[in-house]
């Protein structure tokens, strides 16, 4: 499998006013199974981008293919993965989860028995009764990893979906979504304003130029998993990042 986005570009024509580019030819190539993560200052286009991808908006030019098939709409072969949860509070943690395959008019007793597997694999399978309300916010945050699972895409996008937690948190869940990763061998494009982050989970950094957004480098982490945070390795990388974010990246 291969996602290959080629010319991307974005504007918005707004009545009386001259037009806004959010992207500006973005050209990338994301291999099978790799952990991609995106980054750049706030309004460079991440989300745009990644909604672009998911068929859930349009590019004004450029294209994007998979395995050569044109996205002209949401996918099948992708799932979207948001930062606020977006679980029906009125259906338990089993019936949350198999809300996309009832879309897919997969028969109950194959939906749930699905559904049983991926909250296993996100360790839920003792909340299967349970409601939104009754979940903390990464346990909310690992239901919506369980559903987009569930339907067994090729992809999955995933849009600041630790953005709303608190560190600790935050710090279990990229632990956990590495481990759900290399398990189940997807393909993850991760959107993230955490320079951190980002250098703990991915295979490369795609950091994104302030609007109209292109790609301003794309960096390889190369050295191996699991990974400290405080190696020297580690702070290089950041500090690497850090400097294209407010230095070279800014002024191009």
């Amino acid at each position: 499998m291969s996602l290959i986005i080629s010319g991307l570009t974005k504007e918005y024509i707004l009545p009386g006013h001259e037009p806004i580019t959010a992207l500006s030819d973005i050209n990338l190539v994301v291999e099978d199974k790799e952990f991609i993560s995106v980054l750049g200052p706030s309004g460079c286009g991440k989300t745009t981008l990644l909604r672009i991808i998911a068929g859930l908006d349009t590019a004004t030019s450029g294209s994007i293919s998979i395995d050569g098939e044109l996205i002209t709409g949401p996918s099948p072969k992708m799932a979207m993965i948001f930062q606020e949860y977006s679980l029906y509070p009125w259906r338990t943690v089993l019936d949350n989860v198999t809300f996309g395959l009832e879309v897919q008019s997969r028969d109950k007793g194959s939906a749930r028995e699905q559904a049983r597997k991926y909250l296993l694999l996100v360790g839920l399978e003792e909340f299967i009764d349970r409601y939104p309300y009754e979940l903390s916010g990464g346990m909310r945050q690992r239901v919506a990893v369980a559903r987009a699972l569930a339907i067994e895409p090729q992809i999955l996008l995933m849009d600041e979906p630790f953005g709303a937690l608190d560190a600790q948190t935050r710090n279990n869940l990229q632990r956990q979504l590495l481990e759900i990763w290399e398990k189940t061998q997807k393909t993850i494009l991760f959107v993230t304003h955490s320079v951190d982050e980002a250098v703990f989970l991915s295979d490369r950094i795609v950091v994104l130029t302030p609007r109209p957004g292109h790609i301003c480098e794309i960096i390889p982490l190369d050295y191996p998993r699991p990974r400290d945070r405080t190696s020297i390795e580690a702070a290089r990388v950041r500090r690497h990042v850090l400097d294209l974010i407010s230095q070279k990246c800014s002024l191009q």
